[in-house]
């Protein structure tokens, strides 16, 4: 099953980092929070990756085109007059990785939209490139299979102004709405299993996936949430960032399951 991050967004919250790369590549233990999102999957066994990039989308190339020689011990031999490389040992992650450059103003639904080609006709996850979590990956996808809906999302308590859901006792999600006033709710965490008929609810660059598409799908009961009461952080700002680093430098990050 491949995974989709969103990772094109401008990030303007936290511009004193952004306005030298993309949020997601931002870096929490010398390692960009892309990374850090990407291992918490794989540590599922998901090493199929779709970034939906954007704003300075040449910054992600860059980085994962330079990752496995980072990751490597090499020797560059000249003496013959030509460059030999020779890799004796890496320590990349089995991943397949595909970089979209889905543009620098597309919404969240289109960026999605756009890598439609990329993903087929098969059950996809979907998340944001700026927020840890120590969900357990394997359950949220039996949860999903098994109440066969189109989509699913993972939904946490936390005093934010984030989308708030509106959650039936059978977990269906009767009603969203993206970032209204401040309360104690469950809010939108990412962390999703969609099917791809819900490529049929985004119209465009500009559609919302958070509005629109979730919204539909909430009204057609076809939108479950996925009650997660573990660690969920996103990094919306300074502050967050060096909650993140401070975790990480505990030895104590609640998101790191997989061991170097």
């Amino acid at each position: 099953m491949k995974v989709v991050l969103l990772a094109g967004g401008l990030g303007t919250r936290i511009y004193e980092q952004s306005q030298y790369m993309p949020k997601p590549m931002i870096e929490i233990g010398g390692k960009p929070i892309i990374w850090h999102i990407m291992k918490e999957y794989s540590y599922y066994g998901y090493n199929e990756f779709i970034i939906c990039a954007g704003y300075k989308q040449g910054v992600i190339k860059d980085w994962f085109d330079d990752y496995f020689l980072h990751s490597a011990d090499v020797t560059f031999d000249f003496s013959e007059g030509k460059k030999n490389v020779v890799v004796h040992e890496q320590t990349c992650e089995p991943w397949k990785v595909t970089i979209v450059d889905t543009g620098k103003d597309t919404m969240t639904g289109g960026r999605i939209k756009r890598v439609q080609k990329y993903i087929g006709n098969e059950t996809f996850m979907m998340t944001y490139g700026d927020g840890v979590c120590d969900v357990d990956i394997n359950n949220l996808v039996k949860f999903h299979r098994d109440h066969g809906k189109i989509a699913t999302l993972t939904a946490v308590l936390r005093d934010e102004d984030k989308g708030k859901l509106n959650i039936a006792e059978d977990n269906s999600v009767r009603s969203f709405r993206e970032k209204s006033i401040v309360d104690s709710a469950p809010i939108n965490a990412g962390y999703m299993v969609l099917e791809p008929s819900v490529f049929d609810y985004i119209e465009g660059d500009s559609t919302i996936f958070e509005r629109e598409p979730l919204e539909m799908l909430a009204s057609e009961g076809e939108l479950m949430s996925y009650r997660h009461k573990g660690f969920w952080q996103c990094m919306d700002n300074v502050r967050e960032m060096a909650i993140l680093q401070t975790m990480y430098d505990s030895g104590k990050a609640p998101w790191i399951k997989w061991k170097d």
